[in-house]
């Protein structure tokens, strides 16, 4: 396969490449304080972060869940945060699912006498909450058990924050807070050609200069290309689907177009060496469908 020129000077953090790159190393897990730290905005501060091992085993299936990145503060406290690029059915379940493991692994003690540290489970979307849940201007979501009587937060060591990044519009001369700042550079980094003046915090010194494609190795270079073929892919896909079940005119046809246009990904993906772990976790399929494809492409070689 020949390798497509990328001409862009910043890497597209919305990528599964891109975004680990930022955010799950520790060469630059600064990235990672300043941006939850931005998100939490002065309610805990988040000093130091140790990451732990992505890959989890389901106790119920065998098999693997792997999150974009997982860490714990000094506190002891769990972060799962993930970059989710394209809406899927069960989205809500598949993320109170990942959040139960990092509560799961604390429980191990023999008896029930465990103080249960603290589980963020985040949620960066690149869609919007179907139905217009939420008003255009509500991007920020953060989701605790509460008591419907009176409203007070029944447990507050389990929380869920998710963003719809497409809800956030403000241009560079709009940001005010080091959550626009962050936004902004999420939504668009890859579409800048510098740094703007706007974001002169050390943290986005940094940032920029891990983002810049140009000192990247041969091998970095080549994951992050197939990992934007695979973005395009499911962009694309998404747009399809919902233009044919328009054309069509039917919600039905929405649905149809989207199944037929990810199990086409998902070919594209195991045809390319993804694990099956790795398609469920890019195309939202089940464990299921993806080995029936993985099958069928088996009979077919």
């Amino acid at each position: 396969m020949i390798d497509e020129p990328i001409f862009d000077r910043y890497i597209n953090p919305q990528t599964d490449f891109g975004f680990k790159r930022l955010f799950g190393s520790t060469f630059n897990k600064d990235l990672l304080i300043g941006f939850l730290n931005a998100l939490f905005d002065g309610h805990q501060v988040v000093k130091d972060v140790t990451y732990l091992k992505p890959e989890q085993l389901g106790r119920v299936e065998v098999r693997y869940d792997i999150f974009d990145v997982y860490c714990e503060n000094e506190r002891g406290e769990k972060f799962i945060v993930e970059m989710q690029n394209a809406a899927q059915d069960f989205f809500i379940e598949r993320s109170i699912y990942y959040a139960s493991f990092p509560i799961q692994e604390q429980a191990q003690c023999g008896k029930w006498c465990c103080d249960l540290k603290g589980v963020y489970a985040i949620g960066i979307l690149d869609f919007v909450f179907p139905d217009d849940e939420y008003d255009d201007n509500c991007f920020h979501h953060e989701v605790k058990l509460m008591d419907t009587a009176d409203h007070h937060v029944f447990y507050d060591k389990l929380t869920f924050i998710y963003i719809e990044l497409p809800k956030f519009n403000k241009t560079v001369d709009q940001l005010e807070t080091m959550m626009d700042k962050w936004l902004y550079v999420l939504r668009n980094l890859s579409r800048l050609n510098e740094r703007p003046q706007e974001l002169s915090d050390r943290v986005f010194t940094q940032l920029f200069r891990q983002a810049e494609i140009a000192a990247f190795s041969p091998d970095d270079r080549a994951r992050y290309q197939e990992s934007v073929r695979t973005f395009r892919d499911i962009d694309n896909t998404v747009y399809s689907a919902h233009r044919r079940g328009v054309a069509e005119g039917v919600q039905q046809g929405i649905q149809q177009g989207l199944q037929q246009g990810l199990e086409q990904v998902a070919t594209t993906l195991l045809r390319n060496g993804f694990s099956p772990e790795m398609v469920v976790e890019n195309t939202g399929l089940t464990l299921e469908q993806v080995q029936e494809i993985a099958k069928n492409l088996e009979g077919k070689g």
